[in-house]
């Protein structure tokens, strides 16, 4: 069976999904990241809302730092979903734009979509919502440098 793809990749194989397990069991698997869905070069991660990633308890608003997890690791399984195959990368640079406050109560969902991948660098952008991706919590735009070959 030929899996090449239009970008040069193969499709994407259970490597892929076993090694994004193997990342989001450290820090992203304490706030509960788990996969969604995915396309040619996209993957939906989510995670649902504890009282514990609460910034402040008494308002139950999520905090910042697992929103950048969530969006740091859809960033990156994306660009190994376009490729087909796990490769070793690091975050180069990562902006994360924040339209509104994350709800308490609310899973967040993140879209992340690797649009350009050269020699040695990949360009994701992603976006983050709580139900409704035409409300969104969070845009970013990201840059990974592939690390090995």
């Amino acid at each position: 069976m030929d899996r090449s793809t239009s970008y040069g990749g193969t499709m994407p194989s259970a490597d892929i999904f076993e090694h994004a397990k193997r990342m989001i069991s450290g820090h992203a698997g304490q706030i509960g990241l788990r996969y969604v869905d995915h396309g040619d070069d996209w993957v939906d991660l989510a995670f649902d809302y504890k009282p514990e990633l609460a910034i402040n308890a008494e308002t139950g608003i999520l905090a910042s730092g697992p929103i950048i997890s969530l969006i740091d690791s859809a960033c990156g399984i994306s660009i190994m979903v376009k490729l087909g195959q796990p490769r070793p990368m690091a975050t180069l640079d990562l902006r994360v734009d924040y339209v509104r406050a994350a709800p308490p109560g609310r899973s967040i969902t993140a879209r992340g979509t690797c649009y350009r991948i050269s020699r040695n660098v990949a360009f994701v952008r992603c976006m983050a919502h709580d139900g409704d991706p035409d409300d969104p919590v969070a845009h970013a735009l990201a840059t990974f440098f592939f690390t090995g070959d």
